[in-house]
């Protein structure tokens, strides 16, 4: 069965992480697991000290070096284990009874394309414990992993509050139509409010793309709200995520551009600058 997986490290969203994950497990009945990644260029796994010292260079020290290293490596391992655990604590006071916890040594996103058979949901918080912040541009991380996973994922702010409606911004392309089809399929969104949204001319070609996409959506017991909006597509969203008290935004990952595979599109670039609000942004 597919997991929830929430990205576990030592920022201050991480708690957030984990309530947004439970949230989203306990809605969809999939089993629950918090993943902590060790970075593996902070902490290698093996390391050859010779070529830094050069010749002359005493083989006491190197042995020294080395252990440090194995040291530094093991109480890091240690430390991961104990933001999983005290993650798992979190999700016992809060009511969640069972999770599992994983652990890997490397880099981020070859670890989650490793798993990614097993992932139904990514959550991780849209700040690192490094300052991998989006507030002035995407973060390497988040960035990398939106690029790569073909999952949806979830990306939350540093506060939690459970989702009572969504945005979808929606233009009927084949990336918005993948939103469409995951918000109508998934039971992640029962008994939530949709505002299904488009951003441009008031038209008869969108009139008639939010007409059957409120459709399908009616169609599957949501309710449902469409609006078509003018000016800017980022401003726009924002300006209307705030009037109607938005809980959550939906977005498709890429933009129409020809270097889609290589850069997160535009709006959505921007949204994940700006958003108050949860993002969950679908490949």
């Amino acid at each position: 069965m597919s997991h929830i997986m929430a990205c576990i490290d030592g920022s201050k969203a991480a708690p957030a992480v984990c309530d947004y994950a439970a949230w989203a497990a306990g809605r969809t009945g999939a089993p629950l697991t918090l993943l902590h990644v060790l970075d593996k260029s902070k902490f290698p796994s093996e390391n050859n000290f010779s070529g830094h010292i050069g010749l002359g260079g005493s083989q006491k020290l190197l042995e020294q070096m080395a252990e440090l290293d194995q040291q530094r490596n093991r109480l890091a391992l240690e430390q991961g284990r104990a933001m999983l655990e005290a993650a798992q604590q979190h999700l016992r006071d809060a009511g969640v009874a069972e999770s599992d916890i994983r652990q890997r040594h490397g880099d981020l996103v070859d670890a989650l394309s490793a798993m990614e058979e097993d992932i139904r949901i990514l959550v991780m918080g849209r700040q690192g414990e490094d300052g991998d912040s989006v507030g002035a541009h995407v973060g390497n991380n988040v960035e990398r992993v939106i690029r790569t996973l073909k999952k949806p994922i979830l990306l939350t702010p540093a506060t939690f509050m459970a989702p009572r409606n969504i945005l979808l911004a929606y233009d009927g392309s084949p990336t918005t139509r993948k939103g469409l089809e995951l918000i109508a399929a998934s039971p992640l969104f029962n008994g939530i409010t949709c505002h299904l949204v488009t951003v441009g001319d008031d038209n008869e070609k969108h009139r008639s793309a939010l007409a059957t996409a409120r459709h399908m959506l009616e169609g599957v017991g949501l309710a449902v709200q469409s609006a078509i909006l003018n000016g800017g597509v980022e401003a726009a969203l924002r300006s209307y995520q705030r009037d109607n008290n938005i809980d959550m935004i939906v977005m498709g990952a890429f933009g129409h551009s020809a270097l889609r595979q290589f850069f997160v599109g535009s709006t959505t670039l921007s949204m994940l600058q700006r958003a108050e609000v949860p993002l969950l942004v679908s490949r």
